[in-house]
């Protein structure tokens, strides 16, 4: 007889072998939930510190036939992205699902830089904005490796005033008093009364502490989530900084001038190219691939490269 089966005394009949199949079948989901999601012990008793990595997505979520009951409102989910598909992999069928559970009509769009420049966020988001549509009327600025996981997270349309979903006290990494990173909601209009973000921030970083001090300076209420309970476990964080390093060089006056509040860029003056705009599905989600081509003036951001 099998191995497994001398483990037990006397012949089993069929039914204490069905008990066994369900058994070790939850066994196996459950070692399948913990690895993925990155709890229980590491190996040999220490203590885990690497991230939580992405478990296979859901089930494909089919789009409801009643969309328009849900609302007026529908939001552009613009996420900069660059050489990540692992995260984009895991990103496009959660986050579809996430919101479709809470009757948020959206549209995701996946910001490509495809140039030979320093990956640019804030450039990328300001593009995002301008080529969303009429058909949405409010963004969330949103990073492809930050999950929701609480359900009472709040995506709908911020008419009060930017709304910071990623707060401090909620994020995995950072929890200072300024930071709006991660995902930030705000409308089309207070966007554009912003002008958008600077696009001198070429590397990792700033960028988001520079429009916090636009989001004051334009005289907007920045409001974030009460009444959570999850701490730092409401979001899932899928970057790994062990082999995915951040490009936090910084060249020539780039630091000292990224300290300053940019008056002058923005929306106004982001210079760019699509190469190409593909519609397409990830997991059953739909989703807008915009593969974009930054323009960068070296005189006046001369870090845009490393040369």
């Amino acid at each position: 007889s099998p191995p497994l089966l001398r483990l037990f005394p006397g012949r089993l009949s069929a039914f204490p072998l069905f008990l066994l199949a369900l058994l070790l079948g939850f066994a196996s989901l459950l070692w399948l939930q913990l690895s993925c999601s990155g709890e229980g012990p590491a190996p040999g008793g220490q203590e885990r510190r690497v991230p939580r990595q992405p478990c296979p997505p859901p089930a494909p979520l089919q789009p409801p036939e009643e969309e328009l009951s849900w609302g007026p409102h529908r939001l552009a989910l613009l996420v900069p992205f660059r050489e990540r598909f692992e995260e984009l992999l895991a990103f496009v069928p959660y986050m579809h699902r996430f919101l479709s559970k809470k009757r948020i009509r959206h549209h995701i769009f996946i910001l490509n830089q495809v140039d030979h420049f320093r990956f640019n966020r804030a450039s990328l988001i300001n593009v995002g904005f301008l080529e969303s549509g009429n058909d949405t009327d409010y963004i969330a600025m949103h990073d492809v490796d930050l999950l929701p996981l609480n359900e009472h997270l709040d995506y709908s349309f911020p008419e009060a005033g930017p709304f910071h979903v990623a707060s401090p006290e909620l994020h995995p990494l950072y929890h200072y008093k300024t930071y709006v990173g991660g995902i930030l909601l705000l409308t089309k209009q207070h966007y554009e009364l912003c002008n958008g973000m600077s696009n001198r921030f070429w590397g990792w970083g700033r960028e988001d502490d520079e429009f916090y001090r636009r989001i004051k300076g334009a005289g907007l209420q920045l409001r974030r989530p009460s009444g959570i309970t999850t701490g730092y476990e409401t979001f899932q964080h899928l970057h790994d900084p062990a082999w995915r390093k951040r490009d936090q060089k910084r060249i020539a006056a780039q630091k000292q001038e990224q300290f300053k509040v940019d008056r002058e860029g923005g929306l106004n003056n982001v210079r760019y190219r699509i190469e190409s705009r593909t519609d397409l599905s990830v997991a059953g989600a739909p989703c807008t691939v915009l593969n974009i081509l930054l323009d960068c003036d070296a005189n006046e951001t001369p870090w845009c490269t490393f040369g």
